[in-house]
């Protein structure tokens, strides 16, 4: 199977970008996922949930492929921070994680629909943000506008500003899909971008 069987089941283009550094083509749609946490559902078990439910959304469009699925959240204080999606939401959850450590939790899925074979995990990544004041708050979200990234803000922008400490094994799993973890699932199914001939994309 060709590299361009690949889709990336995300509207997400900080999604979209990160995958290109690994998979020059692929195919892009939008899951119809409702993202609602169910009772009793951990963090870590609706991101999981999320991301199979994503790819496995869109396996009618494109049943020869490989599907790829992600969800991320923001833990902090045992709630849950999702897309802020307005300049106020956004302010108040940066107030809430100043002088925090926050948890990033990205689910990560891949379905084979021709072979109806799945893979999934959950990657952490932890950010400390400064004890940042009103003003800074304000002003980092009226200049970057990150309504839609959970938590706030966006690491590889002016975002990173905001932190004291970052851990985690991959930073590209903050900005929403951890490439490490990817290419060793894709290696598990015999995918390796880097021994794919170009010519066959």
């Amino acid at each position: 199977m060709k590299m361009s069987n690949i889709v990336l089941a995300s509207t997400s283009p900080y999604r979209r970008e990160l995958l290109q550094k690994v998979i020059p083509e692929f195919a892009v749609v939008a899951p119809a996922v409702d993202e609602t946490q169910q009772a009793g559902e951990s963090p870590q078990q609706l991101v999981e949930r999320l991301a199979q439910a994503k790819a496995r959304a869109v396996a009618g469009q494109f049943p020869q492929h490989i599907i790829i699925g992600s969800d991320q959240v923001a833990v902090v204080d045992q709630s849950v921070l999702g897309k802020p999606g307005s300049v106020e939401r956004a302010i108040a959850q940066l107030q809430q994680m100043r002088g925090k450590t926050v948890t990033f939790l990205t689910g990560l899925a891949l379905y084979d629909s021709a072979l109806n074979r799945s893979q999934s995990l959950v990657e952490p990544f932890q950010v400390t943000l400064r004890e940042l004041t009103d003003n800074e708050i304000r002003a980092y979200v009226e200049r970057e506008q990150p309504l839609n990234c959970a938590g706030s803000f966006k690491s590889e922008g002016l975002g990173i500003c905001l932190f004291e400490h970052l851990r985690g094994d991959d930073p590209n799993s903050l900005i929403g899909l951890p490439l490490i973890q990817l290419v060793r699932m894709l290696a598990r199914w015999d995918y390796n971008p880097l021994l794919m001939d170009p010519k066959t994309y």
